[in-house]
């Protein structure tokens, strides 16, 4: 567990210093949230489903884009190698970069609120932030899987092809920034699973079939990732 911690401050300070991530991770969800409160170019319910859609957004870009990226390029420049000498593994490194997330999906989740609250939305009851926080948490471990079992097995410039192009799928066309029709298959899918979950619980409505599909989603990218992660 002293390993982990230790990997997940490393992966933390990282994602701080690194001003692309901090534009992923934080200006694009502002930009999003402000656009969709001003500037209504789609018809939501309400202005919570918009502060849903936008933390959808956010896990997203922090626990999969950015986190496949970093680690491919930590691959390709020795800094994985160096790691596997160590007794973290591949258990460790993954649980290291999903607790850096929650420590950075907190700061996220404080800001957007405190800005959704500033242009008009009217918060959520006490079952609803918790729901909200078990979906953040969900999210987070599913896509950390995911960006691991990309960034840790295809070359730095494919993942980085591959995870931005994910990214604007799973947000524009995927059901995270955006409701789904009714009945869309796409909600069985991990993005449709995570924007659905928190556009529920930001209502104080429990969602557990989003919540099963994106535990399973996330048990199996953990696996995949064990198996398939190359240190070099």
């Amino acid at each position: 567990m002293r390993g982990t911690l230790a990997q997940a401050r490393w992966e933390l300070r990282a994602i701080l210093r690194n001003g692309e991530q901090l534009l992923v991770s934080f200006g694009l969800p502002v930009l999003a949230l402000v656009a969709l409160l001003r500037f209504p170019l789609v018809e939501l319910p309400g202005r919570g489903a918009a502060l849903a859609g936008v933390l959808a957004m956010a896990v997203l870009s922090s626990s999969f884009t950015a986190q496949a990226i970093a680690l491919a390029f930590d691959r390709r420049w020795g800094v994985l190698r160096m790691l596997s000498t160590t007794p973290l593994g591949p258990d460790g490194l993954l649980r290291g970069k999903a607790l850096a997330v929650v420590a950075l999906m907190v700061g996220q989740t404080a800001l957007l609120a405190v800005l959704a609250a500033a242009m008009g939305w009217e918060g959520t009851s006490a079952a609803g932030a918790g729901l909200i926080g078990l979906f953040l948490a969900l999210g987070t471990a599913t896509f950390v899987g995911l960006a691991v079992l990309i960034g840790g097995s295809l070359r730095a410039e494919a993942v980085l092809a591959v995870a931005n192009l994910l990214w604007v799928l799973m947000v524009t066309a995927g059901g995270a920034l955006l409701p789904l029709r009714d009945g869309s298959w796409l909600r069985f899918l991990p993005p449709g699973a995570l924007g659905e979950g928190l556009r529920a619980a930001i209502q104080g409505i429990a969602d557990p079939v989003s919540a099963l599909v994106l535990l399973a989603w996330g048990i199996a990218f953990a696996a995949l990732a064990r198996r398939t992660l190359r240190w070099d």
